[in-house]
């Protein structure tokens, strides 16, 4: 690497300066005030991620349950993402509190700068986008169905929780990505948004969870469960929050996806280092309110990122307790695989920093076919009814796809 470049950053950015490249990743970690931006790459796709000289970026799919659980999917694959997929970019940008630091070899230098530059520039305000029809795969009877079919087994001591989706399709033959997702951080300011360009597939990702963040040796994993509206008025969000706060189904929900993460966490951890360091905080976001808790961990000696995802991937709050057994159900239930949606997209740093975010709250299209796919979905335990968490899913379904304009 040469040695990095540094402009201003005042926060603006012209997504449209990744359009000329066909392998894009970049991620936001709102909590640190950060962004990394990965374009092209430096070296071979490996499907494991890698501590090393450089930085590697990636992303990991639902699916790779299979590999770590003897699973199987037995849907057709449809959204055109790996299993895992991991590289060194060409060049990367870190903007953090106002500087934008570009990292490049000498002789791609000069196109980082250019890049750079396109990025940092204004871009104006986002323009409206064409309309499109989203079309249930699930039909509400269905959805309902399904509910109350896990429900007779969490009644019969199965499982005692899992997180059951469904999913919106639609042709965009012309779809603006770059614009969208401009629409889609404005609209949500999701604190761990995701921009991935594979080839010909996108995804676009305005993800209010954090996964895994490891940094000094620790590791900390953040599952989120239990969801409210926001409120139309001052008096009537914070009602909402008070609700969120002290509804025993929710927290039961959130627990029970802290538990599953502790003991995920256990599994890699140095002995006595497990801890909850938050209980069910209510965090606000600009279109809900969530649940949150956050465990953390020492890493064990000799601890592998691809041993971190083994022992603690899928997620917690994507699964379910027992968690093979959620899983089993899920695919026989759902009506699609899952694909990338509850994988996660981050990266690690020479350092030994990494950040992995929870896909969800996200839209896949595939340039090639026009093929557009959004699934949501939500936390089935005891205390559910169906209709419940039918609106439940259809309301994280609008918050998306209002930012288009494209109701819902």
């Amino acid at each position: 690497m040469g040695s990095p470049i540094t402009l201003p950053w005042f926060g603006a950015l012209d997504w449209r300066a990744l359009e000329p490249f066909r392998q894009v990743l970049a991620r936001r970690v709102r909590d640190r005030e950060e962004w990394l931006v990965a374009v092209g790459v430096g070296g071979p796709f490996s499907t494991e991620p890698k501590i090393g000289e450089k930085v590697c970026v990636g992303y990991a799919g639902y699916d790779l349950k299979n590999q770590f659980e003897g699973l199987h999917s037995r849907h057709p694959e449809q959204d055109g993402f790996a299993l895992s997929k991991w590289w060194s970019p060409r060049f990367w940008v870190h903007l953090k509190k106002e500087r934008a630091v570009l990292h490049a070899a000498a002789e791609h230098e000069e196109e980082g700068l250019d890049f750079l530059k396109r990025l940092l520039a204004d871009p104006g305000p986002a323009p409206a986008m064409a309309p499109a029809n989203w079309e249930r795969t699930t039909t509400r009877e269905r959805y309902l169905q399904q509910v109350s079919a896990l429900l007779e087994h969490i009644q019969r001591g199965d499982i005692y929780e899992v997180n059951y989706c469904s999913q919106r399709t639609a042709h965009l033959p012309a779809f603006d990505c770059y614009t969208a997702f401009a629409r889609l951080l404005d609209h949500s300011n999701a604190p761990f948004a995701a921009f991935l360009r594979d080839g010909y597939h996108v995804a676009l990702c305005a993800s209010p969870e954090r996964f895994i963040r490891m940094e000094g040796g620790r590791l900390i994993s953040q599952p989120m469960k239990g969801t409210r509206p926001r409120g139309r008025s001052m008096a009537e969000d914070a009602a909402l929050v008070e609700e969120l706060a002290n509804d025993p189904k929710e927290r039961s929900e959130n627990i029970m996806a802290l538990d599953v993460a502790r003991n995920d966490l256990s599994r890699i951890a140095a002995p006595g280092s497990v801890q909850v360091e938050e209980l069910c905080e209510v965090k606000s976001y600009m279109n809900v309110h969530q649940l949150v808790s956050t465990v953390s961990a020492g890493i064990r000696e000799g601890i592998a990122p691809m041993d971190i995802l083994r022992a603690t991937f899928p997620m917690a709050s994507m699964t379910g307790a027992p968690k093979v057994r959620a899983m089993q159900l899920i695919d026989e239930v759902e009506d699609m695989r899952r694909g990338l949606f509850s994988g996660t997209i981050g990266f690690f740093l020479p350092d030994g920093t990494a950040d992995l975010n929870v896909v969800i709250r996200t839209v896949t299209w595939d340039a090639s076919t026009g093929r557009a796919s959004l699934i949501s979905g939500g936390a089935i335990t005891a205390g559910s009814t169906a209709m419940q968490e039918f609106e439940e899913c259809e309301h994280k379904a609008r918050t998306v796809l209002n930012a288009f304009g494209h109701g819902c």
